[in-house]
């Protein structure tokens, strides 16, 4: 046997046991429901990362609704594409804009309200299975949105059904109770060398 023979031989050997293992993980994994997904932390992705689960699901057959909390009139590429098809999503922008750009708390606030009583109804709407609620946490972070409220909403949820919730710095209560947590962490960002936004990639 020829040396790359033997390497072949001992991975081959090592695989099979891999796929036994793996098999058997598999086995003990038998809960079947909807997930609560977070998708936090400073690193660009959070969105775009659900926006890409909403294909993937799209894929399946699946009905998707999404509900943007803060980008308000910002003019993006998946909104330009999701209004644009309003067959395969439904895709409501319900922010007014950036804090920053708003400069009104109670308006804030009575956006984000409205948001979130629409996120409700498409969440309890047995129609939709995946429901995606961007930059929520952005609201919750400001408090123009009572955590305690949504946690015990998100609580009582359809079980079947899948919702992400994204934005930076998610509340400790979204954190335990969800099923998947993934932290976003930037390494490096072009707008620190000076770039602006970049179309179709960060907006």
């Amino acid at each position: 046997m020829t040396e790359a023979d033997d390497k072949h031989a001992k991975h081959n050997a090592r695989m099979k046991r891999v796929q036994a293992a793996r098999a058997k993980m598999q086995a003990r994994r038998t809960i079947e429901r909807g997930l609560l997904i977070v998708h936090t932390g400073n690193g660009k992705g959070k969105s775009s990362s659900a926006f890409g689960m909403a294909i993937r699901s799209l894929g399946w057959g699946m009905k998707v609704a999404i509900v943007q909390y803060v980008k308000g009139s910002w003019e993006t590429g998946e909104k330009n594409f999701f209004q644009a098809n309003p067959d395969l999503v439904t895709f409501e922008v319900m922010g007014d804009g950036f804090t920053w750009d708003t400069q009104d708390r109670a308006q804030d606030i009575a956006a984000a309200k409205a948001a979130w009583e629409r996120s409700k109804e498409l969440i309890m709407d047995p129609e939709y299975d995946f429901v995606i609620l961007d930059e929520l946490n952005i609201v919750l972070r400001d408090d123009t949105l009572d955590i305690a409220e949504v946690a015990e909403f998100l609580e009582q949820r359809p079980m079947e059904k899948h919702i992400c919730i994204t934005g930076r710095n998610a509340k400790p209560e979204l954190i335990e109770m969800a099923d998947l947590v993934t932290e976003f962490d930037e390494v490096k960002h072009p707008f620190k060398a000076g770039f602006n936004a970049q179309k179709g990639v960060e907006y």
